[in-house]
């Protein structure tokens, strides 16, 4: 349903009085008078207020003249402002109103055909545009009136359409996230690595695993071998041969290419060839399971929910290659889109949505990322990702599936849950506020634009693992082995894996920020995030065929604390309260479960072989999600409320922790992320238990906190930190807060 559009000037939101003309008030800054023209008209003369005084960056319009070269496109619920504050969020240069009264006829048209047609005028200045924002005034006449707002050039354009439709965008990791895949080398590699691994090991447990792994290793890398030599395979008795399948030229007009393709739908593998001209570059892929529901989701309806970009470390053909075999139809990204929306980083380079969207196809605030590593994005942009376990196939074939809820339906959940939390905020907060602004506001009123990063929760993935096994060998290859492959280059010797591959450490398991519950699977330690609890109630919901809804408040408005109610059929089922939304969704959700637990369990066994109650006590079963293990680390706002003593101190810390947290926030810019570090904990025996923590500020350290207590901790931390805040003259830390307020 479209957002409704403000009255016409003069109705009931115009304000009586005054009589149009364009004099400040008292002290504000003076204007400076200057010429306006579309293209070579002029259209008459303005008064230029900056929004501060000595106006931060100058004067914005060159040769003090003002030439809108062009409109924005017009939108359908949006007006330009909340379009604006969206993806350049505070971001209001100037103000500009008539000099003349009455106005010129061409400006006049101007002015009432961007204000009812949800579109801005545009001034070019270098790779900045200046949109100038119609704004209604307080008076009965119409008197033209703009706010002018920069953004990156293109930008706008891109983000209007998406905003219209409700739709973000997506970036997805391919290697160990979406696929697996392996040359002839690096199935030697590993098979070699196992071998050696066995010689030394006396675990007959641990060998027999190792000697499972590498049969699946020898097994596919025969097929592979087949198809090297013949352009067939032979499965499960049958030979299968090569389908040529023909590559879409981008859109830079090169030569389309039949490329040798065989898909085993049954293996979920696929065999292809990224030189159709080279054998030595076929591949075997396994693309991960419930990718299919995934891409449906994204594009369901012919709809688009999101765009789709693509980031990784791989070299640029194979990387367009593993992308064809995930979307052969090109209906995420067209061949025309491919050139940009594939983006490639060197190895050991960091990822970055800025890089990702160098095009301006979209704002980062809008994006989302799903890849099994949180480490190898930009520190700002982490908050946005989704970490999803590493797809592990030959170490652990059936832990993909061993939950009701496969990895990659999770993922689609959290996407849903983004997409809904974020257009509801905009929706609900963004638009209503836009539209009671007028030309006289601040910017402090401006309101609060959402970002994708408020509706994730970060996890991590770099952390030991609790039991003794060794660390599964890194899965597939690393694009830099194919590349070697394309330039004729020979492997290193020795079962030596490619330097891209990443560290054996690496990709082992899932830890959340929040805590980790720790289940076991077929004998395996899982962790499980907190941010799974409300993607598994989703999934309970669509299995049930009933509706799930969150429905959030400000529960305490002094302490600024969010309560999130869950409905399952229209029926409160949970509730949740924490310092976000997403904290007190996930507990909402945490405790849904619980509730629902019985009724969840009879329902899905049959058809899912969940084990009933009784049988998740013995150790190594549970249907991997609703299983009750304690976790030493899990927060304090996570656990039920309880009317002892320490738990109500607990209460209290929290609430205090809201509050100062939401004074905090109100110092700094949006944008600026306010983060603990939890530091070193002292547990020697001669001493009691410490906590230590640190609030930081784009790497400044505004305050530290010890205490016996981890709430305790953080709040302490957080006290000194908003101390700082205020009495802070140091200008690293005052370049991220909001400016000052005045009265009067």
């Amino acid at each position: 349903m479209a957002a409704p559009r403000p009255p016409p000037l003069g109705g009931p939101r115009g304000l009586a009085g005054g009589s149009g003309g364009a004099a400040p008030a008292a002290g504000a800054p003076a204007g400076v008078s200057t010429r306006m023209f579309h293209g070579e008209v002029f259209l008459g003369e303005m008064e230029v207020f900056p929004i501060k005084q000595g106006g931060e960056g100058g004067f914005p319009f060159p040769s003090n003249e003002i030439r809108v070269s062009h409109f924005s496109p017009p939108s359908e619920r949006c007006p330009p402002l909340a379009i604006l504050q969206t993806i350049a969020p505070f971001s209001v240069r100037c103000k500009l109103k008539t000099k003349l009264m009455p106005p010129l006829p061409s400006l006049e048209r101007m002015y009432l055909s961007c204000f009812s047609e949800f579109k801005s005028a545009v001034v070019m200045v270098g790779d900045e545009e200046l949109h100038l924002v119609a704004m209604p005034t307080k008076t009965e006449n119409v008197v033209p009136s703009f706010w002018c707002c920069s953004a990156r050039s293109g930008l706008y354009a891109s983000s209007v359409g998406m905003l219209n439709l409700r739709c973000l965008a997506i970036v997805f990791d391919l290697d160990e996230t979406l696929i697996v895949a392996n040359t002839m080398k690096s199935f030697e590699d590993r098979i070699d690595l196992l071998s050696r691994r066995m010689d030394v090991e006396d675990d007959p447990v641990r060998i027999a695993g190792m000697s499972a792994e590498i049969k699946r290793y020898i097994e596919d890398k025969e097929l592979l071998k087949e198809f090297i030599d013949t352009d067939t395979v032979t499965d499960n008795g049958k030979i299968v041969g090569t389908q040529k399948e023909e590559v879409q030229p981008m859109s830079g007009g090169q030569e389309r290419v039949l490329r040798p393709v065989i898909r085993l739908p049954d293996r979920n593998a696929i065999l292809t060839r990224i030189n159709p001209e080279i054998r030595d570059t076929s591949v075997f892929v396994k693309l991960r399971p419930a990718w299919e529901d995934l891409r449906n989701y994204l594009t369901a309806k012919g709809r688009k929910r999101f765009e789709v970009f693509v980031c990784t470390m791989a070299e640029r053909d194979y990387a367009l290659e593993m992308w064809r075999l995930l979307d052969p139809e090109g209906n995420l990204i067209s061949p025309q889109q491919l050139s940009e929306r594939v983006n490639c980083v060197k190895p050991g380079s960091k990822k970055s949505l800025q890089n990702v969207f160098r095009d301006r196809g979209c704002h980062p605030k809008m994006a989302m990322v799903i890849d099994d590593r949180l480490n190898v994005w930009d520190d700002k942009d982490q908050h946005r990702v989704h970490v999803v376990p590493a797809y592990t196939p030959y170490y652990a074939p059936q832990a993909e599936m061993a939950n009701a809820v496969p990895v990659l339906c999770v993922a689609r959940n959290v996407a849903c849950n983004v997409r809904g939390g974020f257009f509801r905020e905009f929706d609900e907060n963004l638009l209503k506020k836009v539209f009671e602004l007028i030309y006289d506001n601040g910017l402090l009123d401006l309101p609060y634009a959402p970002d994708v990063g408020d509706y994730l929760v970060c996890e991590d993935t770099n952390f030991a693992p609790s039991n003794k096994d060794q660390a599964p060998i890194p899965e597939g290859m690393r694009g830099a082995e194919v590349e070697k492959r394309l330039n004729g280059q020979s492997f290193r010797e020795g079962g030596q894996i490619s330097s891209s591959t990443r560290s054996p450490d690496d990709g082992m398991s899932i830890r959340g920020t929040g805590g980790v519950r720790n289940i076991q699977l077929n004998g395996a330690a899982v962790a499980v995030t907190p941010s799974v609890f409300v993607t598994v109630l989703q999934e309970i919901g669509r299995l049930c065929n009933s509706k799930v809804e969150f429905r959030s408040t400000v529960s305490n408005v002094k302490s600024m604390q969010f309560s999130v109610e869950v409905l399952f059929s229209n029926e409160k089922i949970g509730i949740g309260i924490g310092k976000t939304r997403d904290e007190a969704q996930v507990q909402a959700a945490e405790k849904a479960l619980q509730n629902l637990e019985n009724s969840y369990l009879s329902f899905v066994a049959p058809i899912a072989g969940v084990p009933n109650k009784d049988s998740r006590k013995s150790p190594g079963s549970g249907n991997g999600f609703l299983e009750d293990v304690s976790c030493s680390d899990v927060d304090i706002s996570m656990q039920e409320p309880s009317g002892s003593s320490l738990k109500q101190d607990h209460s209290n810390n929290l609430d205090k922790l809201s509050s100062v947290m939401s004074l905090i926030r109100e110092h700094c810019l949006e944008d600026q992320h306010i983060i603990f570090r939890d530091q070193v904990r002292n547990s020697s025996p001669a001493r009691n238990e410490e906590y230590h923590f640190q609030v930081e500020l784009a790497g400044q350290i505004l305050g530290s906190g010890v205490g016996s207590d981890r709430d305790v901790a953080k709040l302490l931390a957080a006290e000194e930190a908003l101390r700082t805040l205020k009495s802070t003259t140091d200008p690293q830390i005052k370049k991220y807060l909001r400016p000052v307020r005045c009265n009067g």
